[in-house]
């Protein structure tokens, strides 16, 4: 049987394509596998166009005759349709013929594989155990845009209904690495099976091609539990591992004795209440209908705006703990169904790219930048003025400056345990300006809290707008 994958990079640059895969788009390559063969060919390689093929062949009687997969998997080769579609055999050619461009190496040519390029990947027939929503919530949330066609059982008898395969199409802007380490670990959690026996080695195949992304992935626990086969002995540890690389997870776990030691730190300004007051007045100022909290916790600006006569409240945290806490502070369950229905709670990660996002009048990001490392904010900010692109963004963060006048925070400890910065008011403002040159937002920048001459206001904030 044969199984198809083709990778399309298109632009200016699409002729890239070929440096990143390794791969000479004037030749045919043919490479031995365990089980077949895979060959890589390009069907079109324009200078705006370049698409490369993987197509396996398959062969499943050489299979049963070399016992792969033990007795149970060798009869099953004879009667069963798994040969023919993306499964774990694509993940095993795709590492053994893909492994640089896996690697996110490409010497000629380093700062391409360094780069998010426009790709498309697309499989004919993908086995989907759960269904399209399922491709679509293991692939959304990281950033792609899915399209999924169904199969019937039989063309040639319609009322049969359709299979259990989707035809597959993900667009993004992506680095060709992270695309392949996407694949790699979810077409087999989308089969959920694979042809190969699975040990302690493959949990270290999962923490190498999940890194980045894996651990802030909404479905991460699904994920972990079908790429394991379901093996409890390997499904625990894999899951504590996860977990500690997750800066989410663990602020959850220190959440609360952090959040009253930097409360206490600023109740002698009553900073939180300063902060509340102007954002909400910010929001309202500009007349917006639809409203999206970045980073929401438990609720505390959307219990402010839900007095308010807004059309569409929607409040985002990557922590379910966080929701929950929002949920009850807004009593949620008391509600009308008439009050409900303009609220909702998602969870998503806001490094990942999420079309749920889009739509808004105002998206606020209020303490929630300084929490995100250099890599992850870059992708927050694609994310919200590239891709949501809201009329007004609001952005409040830490002054660093102010820090001295707190006689109880040691010097250059910073406020809170989890931030990655806090950064003056000269910083602030060159990555604001950044930020609204690079997407087309004017910027306004105020002062929160009381204004020191010396040093400013605790909080600072910018407005972007178009």
């Amino acid at each position: 049987g044969d199984l198809l994958l083709t990778i399309t990079q298109t632009g200016a640059d699409a002729a890239d394509l070929g440096y990143l895969l390794h791969k000479h788009p004037d030749r045919v390559q043919r490479f031995s596998l365990p089980f077949g063969a895979a060959h890589v060919f390009y069907p079109e390689a324009t200078d705006t166009r370049c698409t490369a093929a993987l197509v396996l062949e398959v062969d499943p009687v050489g299979l049963v005759r070399k016992g792969r997969g033990g007795s149970g998997f060798a009869l099953a080769q004879y009667v069963n349709d798994r040969p023919y579609v993306a499964s774990s055999f694509l993940s095993v050619a795709l590492v053994s013929v893909f492994k640089s461009a896996m690697a996110g190496t490409c010497k000629p040519r380093p700062e391409l594989a360094a780069s998010a390029i426009e790709l498309e990947a697309a499989l004919p027939v993908v086995p989907a155990r759960g269904g399209a929503l399922l491709v679509r919530q293991l692939f959304e949330p990281l950033g792609y845009e899915v399209t999924t066609s169904p199969i019937p059982l039989d063309p040639t008898q319609p009322a049969w209904g359709n299979s259990r395969y989707v035809g597959l199409s993900l667009r993004g802007t992506v680095r060709l690495a992270d695309l392949l380490s996407h694949l790699y670990v979810l077409l087999p959690v989308l089969d959920d099976d694979k042809h190969y026996w699975v040990d302690d080695s493959e949990i270290d195949k999962l923490m190498r091609r999940g890194e980045g992304w894996l651990p802030q992935h909404p479905e991460r626990e699904l994920i972990v539990r079908r790429y394991l086969k379901h093996q409890r002995s390997l499904t625990a540890p894999a899951n504590e591992q996860l977990v500690a690389f997750d800066p989410a997870a663990e602020e959850d776990a220190a959440a609360d004795d952090a959040q009253v030691s930097e409360a206490n730190l600023e109740e002698t300004v009553r900073l939180r209440d300063h902060r509340l007051d102007a954002v909400e007045a910010t929001v309202r100022a500009t007349g917006a209908r639809r409203i999206l909290d970045l980073g929401c916790g438990p609720g505390a600006l959307l219990q402010r705006l839900v007095r308010g006569r807004y059309e569409q409240l929607t409040g985002v945290d990557v922590s379910v703990d966080a929701l929950e806490k929002a949920a009850r502070r807004l009593k949620l369950d008391a509600m009308t169904d008439a009050e409900r229905d303009r609220i909702a709670l998602l969870q998503s990660a806001l490094t990942y790219r999420d079309r749920r996002l889009v739509g808004y009048d105002v998206a606020i990001l209020q303490e929630v930048i300084e929490h995100l490392d250099e890599p992850r904010l870059a992708a927050a900010e694609e994310n919200v003025f590239g891709q949501a692109k809201p009329a007004t963004v609001i952005v409040t963060t830490p002054n660093a400056e102010y820090n001295v006048r707190w006689e109880t925070l040691p010097a250059g400890q910073f406020r809170h345990r989890d931030h990655r910065f806090e950064w003056t008011r000269e910083q602030f403002q060159a990555w604001g300006n950044g930020v609204a040159g690079r997407h087309g937002y004017a910027v306004r920048y105020d002062s929160i809290g009381p204004v020191d001459a010396e040093v400013g206001s605790p909080t600072q904030m910018a407005v972007f707008s178009k």
